[in-house]
């Protein structure tokens, strides 16, 4: 099992590992800073530096405990190799504002409406989520968004986690995937914003609200019965 840095510090920018495995698409560490694209989130991108020669990260993926990091080459490269990871951080930090922004988004439509997430996707750009609801009404959007701004306002703190799965489904609104359980492990790591919103998560977040800037709704769109979206962004 690779050492996941990013599931203890979302903020860490630069690290430092040892390649163990070299396949056709690129590189397996020993430890990793590189968040793979799981949970809606896109993977990260950034360089890796061996022997001074840098590598493109063009994204990462999970290949059972361990991270795949996609190259734009592997010339030259062979386990046991010293290698910097730096991350492309502006990509990183934009997910994270707009990861933490749509488990405050989920909770309101979660808490008002029962609407459970079905969906969803997040890039830098932007982040979708698909809800269970026949449909989402413009007073909807307005009551959501505009509270999710106050809460931003109010720099609530983002606390990261780790609890029993038997004492986690004892909280209320812990899954609000309406298909899908986080997996069979015994520990879950769990984020809360404290009166907001607490969900398993293993993604990076933001360390508080205000760190999100203003929410901005861009539209909705209707997949079908059951199937309606939101796409929001975060602004500056």
């Amino acid at each position: 099992m690779a050492e996941l840095l990013y599931l203890e510090d979302p903020y860490l920018k630069e690290f430092e590992a040892e390649i163990e495995e070299v396949t056709d698409e690129g590189v397996i560490l020993n430890r990793t800073a590189f968040y793979p694209r799981s949970g809606g989130l896109e993977g990260d991108r950034g360089i890796l530096v061996v022997n001074g020669k840098e590598y493109r990260v063009l994204g990462a993926r999970k290949v059972g405990d361990r991270v795949l990091h996609l190259l734009d080459t592997t010339e030259g490269l062979e386990p046991g190799m010293k290698v910097k990871g730096i991350i492309d951080w502006e990509n990183r930090y934009r997910q994270m504002r707009l990861h933490t922004a749509s488990h405050i988004i989920s909770a309101l439509f979660y808490d008002l409406y029962g609407a459970m997430v079905t969906g969803g996707h997040i890039t830098a750009e932007k982040a979708k989520e698909m809800y269970n609801v026949e449909k989402i009404t413009p007073e909807m959007i307005r009551e959501v968004f505009s509270r999710a701004n106050e809460i931003v306002k109010r720099d609530l703190p983002v606390k990261v986690y780790w609890m029993e799965r038997e004492e986690a489904l004892k909280i209320p609104g812990i899954v609000k995937l309406a298909s899908k359980m986080p997996p069979e492990i015994r520990v879950w790591r769990i984020v809360e914003i404290p009166g907001v919103d607490i969900q398993a998560d293993g993604g990076p977040h933001v360390s508080r609200t205000g760190e999100i800037g203003e929410i901005v709704f861009l539209k909705k769109e209707n997949k079908g019965k059951g199937k309606k979206v939101v796409v929001f962004t975060v602004k500056p």
